[in-house]
């Protein structure tokens, strides 16, 4: 993914209403607290009347939010617009209350925190930029700390200046850590949205089948009436030249339904085999013979060390998993693919090794991840985002299995290892 990327607001980027909310009546509801704290109880001089205003703007504001603002979810425009209001809240109750000096100054960096994990990066330095802003803006500018009598808090400048400083190097910290976070977030909510996308058109395609088959056992009662029928009267008026061709006609076409009807039952029950229990090496052999039927390339099965052959459950997930991993080793490899499947009562283990280029190594410790692409010309060339090893590593590891990266000892290719305890291979 480009960097210029992260600078456009996309259509997919919310931020739930209910979480701001909160958000919001914990900081004004602490805000309240400790003005009334600071007034009442320890009876500092501050502008608690004006203090107390822009609070209660802030609480209008976030009755209209919960109540009266219809959506569920913010989006990138409306989130930015209330996070920007919040911190233009706090800068004045600190500015009323001795600016940079007021311990509770820190605060001032929790709108482009909050930007940094939902929003996009354009949001999170505006409201970067703008905090930095008001920080050096505090510093020069404020009313004094609320204080007893005439006691007055006094720093020496150095001390004073280092405080904004302290504040940006947190700010650019955390938000730094925030981008990151939030990007991670998106991409895999992302990918992951794509990998149920797959299994929801795959069960799709499950259950048309399920129901032409249905169809086909319903219609063939009624289509046999209409063949008793025709047989009739063709008994009784085939020999009238009217109508003879009408009956033949009738007759051949039913008979075609019934072969089609019979044909599509027929489908069915080799799809419910192919979805039963399956032993692994038969799975295995499927899938290498619908890749040498479409590549030139050698794809071979070595089973020496397939000692128990457990059966398993042929799901959705195990199928797509290897046929994605024995599809790329088809795709990179120079001229052959060796796939060994090593079973015992302990482990069943699946290794793909092909003599192409190999793993790059400057992608070889994130390979799983969604959304990467390799420096080496050669691969990049060929490959997409890493979104089809993410997905197909997912569905095995959903399945209990373990997927690593390596390279080919032989070849040095690429490898890669799936493996299972076989116990919880048979009981998928």
């Amino acid at each position: 993914m480009k960097f210029s990327e992260f600078f456009t607001t996309k259509d997919n980027i919310n931020l739930d209403k209910k979480t701001l909310v909160t958000l919001r009546w914990i900081a004004l509801v602490g805000q309240y607290l400790t003005i009334s704290t600071v007034f009442f109880i320890f009876q500092f001089e501050l502008p608690f009347l004006y203090c107390s205003l822009i609070i209660f703007l802030g609480v209008c504001t976030n009755l209209y939010l919960q109540f009266k603002f219809k959506k569920n979810q913010l989006n990138n425009f409306s989130s930015t617009f209330c996070l920007f209001y919040d911190l233009f809240q706090l800068s004045f109750l600190l500015y009323l209350t001795g600016g940079i000096t007021n311990p509770f100054s820190i605060l001032l960096i929790v709108p482009a925190i909050v930007a940094s994990t939902f929003l996009t990066l354009r949001s999170t330095l505006n409201l970067s930029v703008v905090t930095v802003v008001i920080l050096i803006t505090l510093t020069i500018y404020n009313l004094p700390l609320p204080h007893y009598g005439e006691l007055h808090f006094h720093v020496p400048d150095t001390y004073l200046y280092a405080l904004p400083i302290a504040i940006i190097i947190t700010l650019i910290f955390l938000t730094y850590f925030g981008v990151r976070f939030g990007i991670e977030n998106k991409k895999r909510t992302e990918a992951l949205n794509k990998l149920e996308l797959i299994l929801a058109k795959e069960h799709e395609l499950e259950s048309i089948g399920l129901q032409a088959a249905a169809a086909a056992h319903s219609l063939g009662t009624p289509l046999s009436t209409i063949t008793v029928v025709a047989r009739e009267l063709e008994k009784e008026i085939g020999g009238n030249p009217k109508y003879a061709k009408d009956i033949d006609l009738l007759l051949s076409q039913t008979k075609r339904c019934s072969v089609i009807l019979k044909n599509l039952s027929k489908d069915q029950l080799k799809e419910d085999s192919f979805l039963s229990d399956i032993k692994i090496e038969a799975l295995l052999n499927e899938i290498v013979r619908s890749f040498t039927e479409i590549s030139k390339k050698k794809l071979s099965l070595l089973t020496e060390k397939n000692k128990i052959n457990p059966k398993i459950d042929r799901t959705l997930e195990i199928t797509y998993g290897l046929r994605n991993f024995i599809g790329n080793a088809v795709k990179y490899s120079n001229s052959f693919v060796d796939i060994s499947l090593e079973s015992d009562n302990k482990i069943t283990q699946v290794k793909v090794c092909d003599d192409g280029p190999g793993f790059s190594e400057d992608i070889l410790n994130v390979l799983g991840e969604p959304y990467i692409r390799s420096k080496n010309k050669i691969i990049s060339a060929k490959s997409g985002l890493g979104l089809g090893t993410f997905i197909g590593k997912t569905l095995l590891e959903r399945m209990k299995a373990n997927v690593k990266f390596d390279k080919c000892p032989k070849t040095n290719g690429a490898m890669v290892t799936i493996k299972w305890q076989t116990k919880d291979l048979l009981t998928i």
